[in-house]
């Protein structure tokens, strides 16, 4: 292809001129998420052959569906492009690993070839973006992020653009944390059970970034262990994505196409869908009835207690492993709020060794129980951004680091920041104090959403 992009995989974006230069969040082989992930198509030959000849990989953030180890073994030549991630984890980790990584400075644009270039912003949640610019057509990969401040930023390049292709993730809501239980062991059915008609928010979205077209992105999954394929019933099928899309400033384009950026023109590219398989955990090592031993609680619990703003959140954290309570206080008595974590052995240990907790929550066979008093059921915005997000990639976890943290990207872009920031912590701070059933919950979240989409915040 002279000019023009491709997308296939789950959040696989490849760029050329004249031949494969760049390529982003490269997950071609292999499963995600201790075996819980697998693709849900399989990557065709022409696409693969494409994608080890690029000279380019963008990562976007650290999440294994993005950041795949085995795929990177294969690419272990190429230059890696990476986001400004306050914390570095990423760079510092590939370096020693021996790869070739370059930060992109935020809002900068950087030239890769004659008819391409990037710019990336990277944001606290530790996700990135990236505006990547083909002989002058632009593809928005916003892949896992939300708007935290960057969005006028955005909007204001996309006006520049005649044509412009908005790729990100839709879909039920499978793709986080849905694993909940309430105190008497009876699963807290998830929001993705609604099965909300998917293309409404494809539709709303696109209009917000003025946005020529858009494609289904970085949701392209299904789940393959024998204790996590029960959240297969909540993914998102490929024919649910144009329901309920109407717009008459935006089109819907498939999850897998080619894009001719010359001609104006696209193709729909159809991989095989991959086999539906049930995959038994101690493929990957998890035996259920492994219990803990005593030097790994200890690791578990000078974990857990290095982050401070856990513990002046919750009383304590239990950790259900071969049927044996681990419970880590961090008060001596009145319990009212903890957690109970019912995961196995291995890959507990691996999580808390390499400091990708994150990765237990999202992959849907550890259990999560709720005890005491929890105004909503979800671990945001109190636990799950603290963790995995502050501490484990941003190397922030006492008061004073996640200080510097905050200050770090509000010195970035001032305005932006504060614009998004201000706003969103007066609506967290007001749902942290309301029941989840109640009208008032729902109005206020309805409310902010609606600020969202007019563009007031």
């Amino acid at each position: 292809m002279e000019a023009g992009f491709e997308t296939i995989g789950n959040a696989t974006l490849i760029c050329y001129d004249r031949a494969p230069v760049l390529v982003t969040d490269p997950w071609i082989v292999g499963s995600a998420y201790f075996g819980s992930w697998l693709l849900s198509h399989e990557i065709p030959e022409e696409q693969m052959s494409a994608i080890k000849s690029c000279e380019y990989v963008w990562i976007s953030h650290g999440h294994p569906d993005h950041l795949s180890g085995e795929s990177l073994d294969m690419l272990r030549n190429k230059k890696i492009l990476l986001p400004d991630h306050v914390g570095g984890r990423i760079a510092h980790v590939m370096r020693k690993e021996g790869f070739h990584c370059t930060i992109l400075k935020d809002r900068v644009w950087t030239r890769l070839s004659p008819q391409i270039r990037v710019l990336c912003i990277a944001d606290y949640n530790q996700d990135a973006l990236l505006l990547v610019d083909v002989a002058g057509t632009l593809v928005i990969d916003l892949n896992d992020t939300s708007d935290r401040g960057w969005g006028h930023f955005v909007r204001s390049i996309i006006k520049n653009y005649e044509h412009t292709f908005l790729l990100r993730i839709f879909g039920y809501g499978d793709a986080d944390m849905i694993n909940y239980f309430d105190e008497n062991n009876v699963r807290i059915e998830p929001q993705a059970a609604r099965k909300l008609p998917v293309g409404k928010s494809i539709a709303l979205t696109a209009e917000r970034f003025g946005a020529r077209y858009v494609i289904p992105f970085s949701s392209l999954h299904k789940y393959q262990r024998a204790d996590s394929v029960w959240a297969n019933e909540y993914t998102t099928p490929l024919d649910a994505y144009a329901i309920g899309f109407t717009s008459n400033r935006c089109e819907l384009l498939p999850a897998f196409m080619r894009y001719d950026c010359l001609s104006k023109s696209f193709t729909e590219i159809n991989p095989p869908a991959a086999p539906d398989n049930v995959v038994d955990p101690k493929t990957f090592g998890d035996d259920w009835l492994e219990q803990l031993e005593k030097d790994e609680f200890q690791k578990l619990e000078i974990y857990f207690k290095s982050i401070s703003h856990i513990q002046e959140c919750m009383d304590y954290i239990n950790f259900r492993v071969g049927g044996k309570d681990n419970h880590i206080e961090f008060r001596t008595r009145g319990f009212t709020k903890g957690i109970t974590f019912e995961v196995p052995r291995n890959s507990l240990m691996q999580a808390i060794e390499f400091e990708i907790f994150d990765d237990l929550l999202i992959g849907n066979f550890m259990k999560t129980r709720l005890e005491g008093k929890w105004l909503s059921p979800s671990l945001y915005p109190d636990f799950a951004p603290y963790v995995a997000k502050y501490a484990d990639n941003g190397r922030a976890k006492t008061p004073e680091e996640l200080k510097q943290y905050f200050r770090e990207y509000r010195r970035r872009a001032p305005l932006d920041y504060l614009r998004h920031r201000i706003p969103y912590r007066v609506c967290s701070d007001f749902l942290s104090h309301v029941q989840a059933d109640t009208r008032v919950y729902q109005f206020a979240r309805k409310t902010w959403r609606f600020a969202q989409a007019a563009r007031w915040i």
